[in-house]
């Protein structure tokens, strides 16, 4: 059996996303730029996209960019809201994804801000009386917090978080890769200035993303050289990229709470299992705890073990099951985990993140739970 649980890296294409985009790889070729036919069939298929986005995530057409994913478009969020309104002081946490914190801290390396770090707990929860603390000190600061952890999968409340930030008259930009598609965002109601997506997190096609920018917060361009996106991003538009996010967009919310249905139903069982088979095991951050965490989510910290000791996920991949130590853009890192190592997490536990897809099924947990147990069975 071959397995797949690292769908918080990226997801499997839906099949209808893809009979979406054919149409624009084969009959519908033009340059949106241009102002003959071809070029005007095609930008009217960008702008309808476009229009499809920003209708389910109940925003205006004009505060949608599309971008090559969520890393440009936290920079394009990060660098520009900074520059854009003359910021010169940002708070975020040790444990958002490295394309939040590499570009802040870039910025502050280049003298452009002062960077502050919120604490957390062993948990991997932040503390909102500190966030209220520095904005009181440090008013019109740039917050860069994100909406759910791709490690550990700790929800942050960004009704909480924004409301704080509009008080103290901060820009908020949130890292919303891994709860878009998953979860229910209305721009109307929810207090974020700025909030990111990519496409292939909810089974649309990697090289695709969009920014959301309030219209009365907006930025200037991170990327310089042409006009497309309203003068905000230049270079050809990645069409089919464009057509693809949108209708996978579009299906994950045809059916959120059926996925959700199922693919908690898989978390909850996997606990349940693990508990019962492998004596220790724990779960980092709040990724166990059902209420509290991605139902995409679960990150297993498991006993020590000789026989396993770094070698746990190739391990598990001779069984044909592929899951993540991490984060995937740091699969290469020596170093480990950034956030385990802000959490205090022991290095002599072996831990590895479970990321489920409303393509995976039952039979996949229990065939995975039982290789652990038979990998664990000689040091437990």
């Amino acid at each position: 059996m071959r397995v797949y649980f690292d769908n918080a890296a990226t997801t499997a294409m839906d099949d209808r996303v893809i009979e979406a985009m054919l149409p624009y790889m084969k009959l519908h070729y033009g340059n949106p730029s241009s102002v003959h036919s071809h070029g005007r069939e095609v930008r009217s298929a960008v702008e309808k996209a476009r229009k499809k986005v920003a209708e389910l995530i109940n925003a205006s057409p004009s505060e949608i960019f599309f971008t090559s994913g969520g890393t440009e478009a936290d920079n394009t969020a990060i660098v520009c809201g900074i520059e854009t309104h003359g910021i010169k002081h940002a708070i975020t946490s040790p444990i958002e994804h490295h394309a939040v914190l590499h570009t802040l801290e870039e910025c502050a390396k280049k003298g452009k801000i002062k960077l502050s770090l919120l604490d957390v707990n062993q948990k991997g929860e932040i503390n909102l009386d500190q966030l209220e603390g520095l904005l009181k000190a440090n008013p019109n600061s740039f917050v860069s917090l994100m909406h759910a952890n791709n490690e550990i999968g700790n929800i942050n409340d960004l009704n909480a978080i924004g409301n704080l930030a509009k008080t103290y008259g901060a820009f908020f930009h949130s890292d919303t890769v891994q709860t878009m598609g998953h979860y229910v965002h209305d721009l109307k109601t929810l207090p974020v200035d700025a909030l990111v997506a990519g496409g292939h997190k909810f089974h649309g096609p990697k090289g695709s993303g969009f920014l959301y920018v309030r219209k009365d917060k907006k930025i200037h361009p991170f990327i310089h050289g042409g006009a497309q996106e309203r003068n905000m991003r230049g270079g050809t538009e990645n069409v089919i990229g464009i057509i693809g996010i949108a209708k996978a967009l579009e299906l994950a919310y045809e059916d959120m709470d059926g996925h959700r249905s199922h693919i908690e139903s898989l978390k909850k069982r996997f606990i349940g299992l693990l508990k019962e088979n492998i004596p220790g095991v724990a779960f980092n951050g709040l990724s166990g705890d059902l209420d509290r965490s991605l139902y995409t989510v679960l990150n297993v910290s498991l006993p020590p073990s000789e026989e396993n000791r770094g070698m746990l996920l190739f391990n598990l991949d001779l069984q044909g099951i592929s899951a993540s130590g991490g984060s995937a853009c740091s699969s290469g890192a020596t170093v480990g985990s950034h956030v385990l190592r802000a959490l205090g997490h022991d290095p002599e536990r072996e831990s590895v993140r479970f990321s489920f897809s409303r393509f995976n099924t039952l039979e996949e947990i229990d065939y995975t739970v039982e290789k652990l147990r038979e990998l664990y069975t000689v040091s437990v």
